[in-house]
């Protein structure tokens, strides 16, 4: 195995705890189409950009046009619901902390838009820690395609299997898996067992008392 060099995170569920009101939102959006929440619905769109979760969660293919059309409604939800800021996620803060004062390269690779990663991590003070940072604007393909993860390494000048990933969704562990990284899961929103699954080779409920090397 490679020794690891580099850090990628997720945003959402990873860095920040946002997965109530992005629920909340897609809820919200249904509501307003008329179609019942499915269950466990979250696990269709969790790691996923809206356009490419809609025909999952509609059961149904979308016109591209109209999966714009509704991502960006979910979108006006969710900015609504978090407009207030949303707390990180709990240990996050020392240990990106910890991992800037060893010189251990950091990078953002998410399925988030630019405009809510500068939002978020900036009132969190954490958005200045990161030496790249990767959103769904950048990239043609979302997880579990791996190019939000390549691109990131790239970024960072880091060879894919020196980098370790940090990801609470199963299809943001299939893509850094099939980036050929390193993968610990964060128990924010799945099962460990459903990351384990996946191909996280471990899970953290919260990153309080991580340490670094791991």
């Amino acid at each position: 195995m490679a020794t690891t060099t580099a850090t990628i995170f997720d945003m959402d569920g990873v860095l920040v705890d946002s997965g109530a009101p992005h629920r909340e939102a897609w809820t919200r959006m249904l509501g307003e189409l008329g179609v019942p929440v499915p269950p466990e619905f979250w696990k269709r769109t969790i790691g996923r950009p809206a356009t490419e979760a809609l025909p999952l969660l509609l059961g149904a293919p979308v016109p591209h046009a109209e999966a714009r059309r509704l991502a960006r409604r979910k979108h006006e939800h969710y900015l609504t619901l978090a407009a207030g800021g949303l707390p990180a996620v709990r240990g996050v803060s020392e240990f990106v902390e910890l991992l800037r004062l060893r010189r251990v390269p950091l990078a953002v690779a998410t399925s988030a838009r630019r405009s809510d990663v500068d939002e978020l991590l900036g009132r969190l003070g954490l958005i200045e820690r990161f030496g790249a940072i990767v959103t769904a604007e950048d990239v043609a393909r979302g997880k579990p395609d791996p190019e939000v993860y390549l691109l990131a390494a790239r970024r960072l000048g880091a060879p894919p299997q020196a980098c370790l990933v940090f990801e609470d969704a199963v299809v943001g562990v299939e893509a850094a898996r099939r980036a050929g990284m390193r993968v610990f899961g964060v128990a924010t929103a799945y099962d460990p067992a459903d990351l384990l699954a996946a191909g996280a080779e471990r899970v953290i409920a919260t990153f309080e008392g991580l340490a670094w090397p791991l």
